[in-house]
């Protein structure tokens, strides 16, 4: 398994990073809120996962261990693969997963694009027991545990094209333009996604969204 990689990155896509170790460069799939952090030119650490199939081999990096080790948590749930467990860790931190799961909250689960009423139901029946304490939430209560927000669409786009070399007023213009996709990317509902159908009205998909962002913005 390989567990992190550390080094300079080299490219930054859509998707993605290529990060240099050693004099070759390891592509690696993250979430848009990974990629906002990260740099071209400079170094980096990401925890990561390889995930093995017969006709690939996938290394998803993450912004810290604890991150991918939820990512490989919720693979072992029914109906859940690599990029589901993706996008969960893309829409919730760490701590928001643990709570919504430890505490039943499925209108949290199901604003995953992928994940419907019966999958998150499903995520809940499975790895309740399993996905450790979950974490006060509510603002004030006494010992409640800071939780980082998660950055609305807009910002997660805005700051992944940032990161890709692209202005912040060039970024927002990309944004802007790609803004009216947000509400029509994502399935029906009532129809089937690839990994946990989906059924209510999901979330933006933001990878999606950032490639029809560079699309965009391909022309200049």
């Amino acid at each position: 398994m390989i567990a992190s990689v550390s080094g300079r990155v080299a490219a930054l896509g859509p998707d993605g990073v290529v990060v240099e170790v050693g004099g070759v460069g390891l592509a690696v799939s993250c979430a848009p809120g990974t990629l906002a952090r990260l740099r071209v030119g400079q170094p980096a650490r990401l925890a990561t996962s390889l995930v093995v199939r017969e006709d690939s081999l996938t290394l998803y990096g993450f912004a810290d261990d604890d991150e991918r080790s939820l990512f490989e948590l919720l693979q072992t749930a029914s109906g859940v693969g690599p990029r589901l467990a993706q996008a969960v860790l893309a829409v919730h931190p760490p701590t928001e997963v643990r709570h919504a799961v430890a505490t039943a909250d499925v209108p949290a689960l199901t604003r995953v694009p992928g994940i419907g009423r019966k999958g998150a139901e499903r995520l809940v029946l499975e790895l309740r027991d399993r996905i450790g304490p979950a974490e006060p939430t509510a603002a004030g209560e006494p010992g409640a545990a800071p939780v980082t927000p998660v950055a609305p669409w807009r910002d997660q786009v805005r700051h992944a094209l940032v990161g890709l070399g692209w202005t912040p007023r060039e970024a927002e213009d990309a944004v802007a333009a790609v803004a009216a996709d947000a509400a029509a990317d994502a399935p029906e509902a009532g129809t089937d996604a690839p990994e946990g159908g989906r059924d209510d009205a999901p979330a933006p998909d933001v990878p999606s969204l950032l490639r029809a962002a560079l699309r965009v913005l391909a022309p200049r």
